[in-house]
């Protein structure tokens, strides 16, 4: 018997759905930073084994959008219920399990869920653990809870036997050698992102985006050329630093990422555009991927 599903994976901000995919995965596919909201698309990673394909994907943390970009974020969510077999409902267990709660009631799931308490390797007293887990299994919304650390990859092998018990039968949708759906302009992109929010601090990372320009494949080196995208020339100024010193780190950190990620020599070259108010335009958004 083969079984085959989509698992969705939705939460509040940095309680490590992210983490948890790269886990379970066993490499980085998506996003991770300490900042909130670092993950602004559905990113569907594809796990197979002899008898199962779970179609997993990582979502926005969720929010109350207050600009369209945000609003196109939780759009994602919800289409992301919509075609699920099976959602994950991630929640750090050291947080307010009102809140978790309110938001997990919020989303009106049709499908199935599992709660997720992560990040149980920081120190957790083992009644308030017992609490949570006796809270979130008495939850209309919950089939059963399951403690985890994803950073540290603990009770993971546990997580996906849940997982793959509740999956339907059926043949796999993707090719088994396919890790994503996603083109690897995106995942270039998503690099370039992730310096970004590395290097600079404040609102830069937030009110930035990056395009791929240009992705040319030649024979031992691939050429690429993108755009840093942000709101205000102040904006582009820290992006470029002091006489581009900036800018220069941000290129060399990338391209030693892109560089491993694709498995070739990368020629990067980035520029800084400067779009006003990107984050609320629909023609942008549109252009940017949103």
């Amino acid at each position: 018997m083969h079984q085959s599903g989509f698992v969705n994976i939705v939460g509040k901000p940095n309680v490590g759905k992210s983490t948890l995919m790269n886990a379970l995965l066993g490499q980085e596919l998506s996003m991770v930073n300490a900042k909130a909201q670092t993950t602004r698309h559905r990113i569907k990673a594809i796990l197979n084994d002899a008898d199962s394909q779970i179609i997993l994907s990582d979502t926005p943390g969720i929010i109350e959008p207050a600009y369209k970009l945000q609003e196109r974020m939780m759009q994602q969510v919800r289409s992301s219920l919509e075609d699920a077999d099976l959602a994950l409902l991630v929640a750090d267990i050291h947080a307010d399990i009102q809140e978790s709660d309110r938001v997990f009631t919020a989303l009106k799931l049709k499908v199935p869920a599992l709660v997720v308490l992560n990040k149980s390797d920081k120190r957790t007293d083992s009644k308030i653990k017992q609490e949570c887990i006796d809270f979130f299994t008495s939850r209309p919304y919950c089939k059963e809870v399951v403690v985890i650390s994803a950073l540290k990859k603990q009770g993971l092998s546990g997580l996906m036997k849940k997982v793959k018990d509740r999956l339907p039968e059926g043949e796999p949708f993707f090719d088994t050698e396919d890790i994503s759906d996603m083109p690897t302009r995106f995942f270039t992109a998503e690099i370039i992102r992730e310096k970004i929010f590395q290097l600079y601090e404040q609102e830069i990372p937030y009110h930035s985006t990056v395009l791929i320009r240009e992705f040319l494949e030649k024979p031992g080196l691939i050429r690429i050329m993108a755009d840093v995208v942000v709101q205000r020339e102040s904006q582009k100024a820290i992006i470029l630093g002091e006489k581009g010193s900036m800018i220069k780190k941000l290129g060399t950190l990338a391209r030693k990422d892109i560089e491993e990620f694709l498995g070739s020599k990368v020629y990067l070259e980035l520029f800084v555009k400067v779009r006003p108010n990107w984050r609320a335009n629909d023609i942008f958004l549109k252009e940017y991927g949103y």
